[in-house]
């Protein structure tokens, strides 16, 4: 597969993640050893509106095909878990009364993946029958919540069926930084090796 796809016209590389994702191989995590079976989706953070419509008729077309998939939105899944432990609209009351590096830290805590985010996840990934698992919002949350933080610790929960983060930036490798990935083509401390370009795979 060229390198190069993920630069593609959108509609060149929805074809491609539609006929890799509903692939037996892809399902089967074949050719991954023992890799956990994470896939980063980047794109320009300028193409968010386009890959969020992009997103949706994904899912349509793998569930039309039978691929089931469950899709796991960080934003929708934060305001969830802070509305039901009844902070949420303490949090919109105090948002404009105190310093965002408050807020930013208030919202860290309540929704720290390993304590809080990954068990929200994990329980709607027993409650669901699927064959993929798609992670959504992830710019929406930031700075929050970080992309690496989440997948460092999905990483004993989602080891049985592909995963996918639909990733707002680049998903970079080089010798001296080791992988990166880059929130909005600019941030470049969240390090995360154990995941897949998807563009890069072979269907």
């Amino acid at each position: 597969m060229s390198a190069d796809l993920e630069y593609r016209p959108i509609q060149e590389r929805f074809q491609h993640l539609l006929a890799l994702i509903s692939s037996e191989r892809f399902l089967k995590r074949q050719g991954l050893g023992n890799e956990v079976p994470f896939f980063i989706c980047p794109y320009k953070s300028e193409e968010a509106v386009e890959m969020g419509r992009i997103q949706k008729q994904l899912i349509n077309r793998l569930n039309q095909g039978g691929v089931r998939i469950l899709e796991i939105n960080l934003y929708d899944t934060s305001i969830e878990l802070l509305r039901r432990r009844g902070i949420w609209d303490q949090i919109l009351e105090m948002e404009t009364e105190i310093a965002k590096d408050e807020i930013k830290e208030l919202l860290q805590g309540v929704l720290d993946p390993e304590a809080h985010l990954i068990p929200e996840i994990a329980a709607r990934m027993q409650q669901t029958e699927f064959d993929v698992m798609f992670i959504t919002g992830v710019g929406e949350v930031f700075p929050y919540i970080r992309s690496h933080n989440v997948l460092n610790n999905l990483q004993s929960t989602a080891k049985d069926q592909p995963t996918v983060m639909f990733f707002p930036g680049a998903y970079t490798h080089s010798l001296e930084h080791g992988a990166s990935l880059d929130l909005f083509g600019r941030l470049h401390d969240d390090k995360y090796y154990r995941a897949f370009n998807i563009f890069h795979c072979d269907i």
